[in-house]
């Protein structure tokens, strides 16, 4: 599929920075339309737009005098070398990047709201995550391979997560969590069933976002545009998860001030897993399931294109042990690079497509 059959030409070669324009734009307009209709700016309810562009600059002058820190600690990702042979120039570029966007926008969701346990909850499961994440980060630095810690011991410890944050929410919450509202008025009711879908979602949900981080400012982009759009959502029952979205989109929008076309920084597992994990976190808290879904469209076709590559090429294995290949590289966006996409084409489609999602998410809540 090729870019210019479906953009007019000059929008099929955008610049890093004038995608981060775009975000910018996206992410602070559409927050500034939520104060605007919610009257925050008469003082009726939390502001959004205030918290984001706070911790987007915070994220953002921070990252100037971390991105330098974390060359000097050679932290260079290491490229894997069966993926996209154009990401192999890209090898050295520091990663772990989390490190300084992630609690950040988690610390300042606790000083400008009133810490509810909710609020607590879901900033003790996005650092958990993150934490998971360097651990993971540091080992592929240690090792200077792409293997990190092992399959099993990361989703083990995905799993225990997502299990005590259910356990916590068994204790905690009223048992009307367990209803899931439906577009049009419908409320459905899954009892115990709800459980396990709530472990499945916080580990689904970070390991998507881990998939989707794969091209210069696509993760924090889209992550930025699924958090704003999941904030907005939840301005109306749970404000302080409103503030909390607020602060780890503005987190990511600064973030992608160095994370643009071409990256100074990754954000790693540090920063992937994470913002996975709290996106999941809010939708479960504020009774959102559906609307999250919505919201990460973009992550759930990464991690199924994924699924459906693996599950394709084990279907046709032949007698020599080899099958064949649904894309010409998974996850989506590899595909699309391998088919003629450039890199900023790729993560401009991305987030109108998300944008137009978060909408629909919102319209249809």
């Amino acid at each position: 599929m090729n870019a210019k059959l479906l953009f007019p030409a000059r929008l099929t070669q955008p610049s890093g920075t004038s995608l981060l324009i775009l975000l910018a734009f996206i992410t602070v307009f559409w927050a500034g339309v939520i104060d605007l209709s919610t009257g925050g700016f008469e003082g009726k309810t939390a502001l959004m737009s205030i918290p984001l562009l706070t911790c987007a600059s915070i994220c953002g002058i921070l990252g100037y005098g971390t991105v330098p820190l974390l060359r000097r600690l050679k932290t260079g990702q290491v490229i894997q070398e069966d993926g996209p042979q154009t990401h192999l120039k890209k090898a050295g570029t520091p990663t772990m990047g989390g490190i300084f966007f992630i609690p950040v926008a988690v610390i300042v969701a606790l000083i400008w709201s009133q810490p509810t346990p909710e609020l607590i909850a879901v900033s003790l499961v996005t650092l958990a995550y993150a934490a998971i994440g360097w651990i993971d980060d540091w080992q592929v630095l240690r090792q200077q391979s792409n293997k990190g810690i092992s399959p099993r011991m990361k989703l083990t410890l995905q799993i225990t997560v997502a299990v005590l944050f259910c356990f916590w929410m068994i204790w905690h919450e009223p048992a009307s969590i367990t209803n899931i509202a439906l577009p049009g008025g419908i409320n459905l009711s899954l009892g115990l069933l709800f459980w396990p879908l709530a472990g499945f979602v916080l580990t689904a949900e970070n390991n998507a976002t881990n998939l989707t981080d794969g091209v210069d400012g696509l993760a924090a982009g889209t992550g930025a545009i699924a958090f704003v759009g999941l904030g907005a959502i939840a301005a109306s029952t749970s404000p302080e998860l409103m503030i909390f979205c607020a602060c780890l989109s503005g987190g990511c929008l600064g973030f992608t001030l160095h994370n643009r076309n071409p990256a100074t920084v990754f954000m790693g597992d540090t920063g992937s897993l994470a913002v996975g994990g709290a996106l999941a976190a809010v939708g479960l808290l504020s009774g959102n399931l559906w609307a999250l879904f919505i919201v990460s469209g973009i992550f759930f076709v990464e991690s199924l294109s994924v699924i459906a590559q693996v599950s394709y090429y084990k279907a046709t294995k032949g007698r020599d042990g080899k099958g064949k290949r649904l894309f010409k590289m998974a996850p989506l966006h590899h595909h699309l690079e391998l088919s003629g996409w450039s890199e900023t084409q790729i993560v401009g489609a991305f987030y109108l497509i998300n944008t137009l999602l978060a909408v629909i998410a919102y319209l249809f809540r």
